[in-house]
């Protein structure tokens, strides 16, 4: 049983493997998973997301690939890396601030979409890296 569940949102516009990578990558650094952990079984996530085994078996290639998993023919596939974690101190404050503004930006008339598009725009301002959708700015 893995310690994480994975979902999908259709309207995104990311690739359905990319999503399930990103939201491994997640969890490794919010500490939810760590080295040895399983990661969902390719037929629970083709039965729970209804897609197809390749999408999944794509996704762990390029977890793979970026050295952060390892597959185990007949057993499954594990954490074999990690990413650097956010401190639970400091990602407990953090996320105590961000509730605290998320609540702000809903008063001010903001759903997910415009909050979204607020923490892009203040990413691209920085010269931060591309945000976790791959795409930066306005299509």
């Amino acid at each position: 049983m893995s310690p994480v569940v994975l979902r999908l949102d259709q309207r995104s516009g990311v690739p359905t493997y990319l999503q399930l990578v990103q939201q491994v990558e997640q969890a490794l650094r919010l500490g939810y998973l760590k080295h040895g952990d399983q990661l969902p079984r390719v037929k629970d996530l083709v039965a729970d997301l209804a897609i197809n085994p390749n999408t999944v078996l794509k996704a762990y290639r390029e977890l793979e690939r970026r050295g952060l998993a390892a597959g185990r023919p007949g057993v499954g596939t594990f954490v074999a890396g990690t990413v650097a974690p956010i401190a639970a101190p400091e990602r407990s404050a953090l996320r105590r601030s961000l509730d605290r503004w998320l609540r702000s930006a809903e008063q001010a008339g903001l759903d997910d979409v415009g909050i979204l598009a607020l923490v892009d725009d203040a990413l691209h301002e920085r010269g931060s890296a591309a945000p976790p959708n791959g795409r930066r700015g306005v299509a």
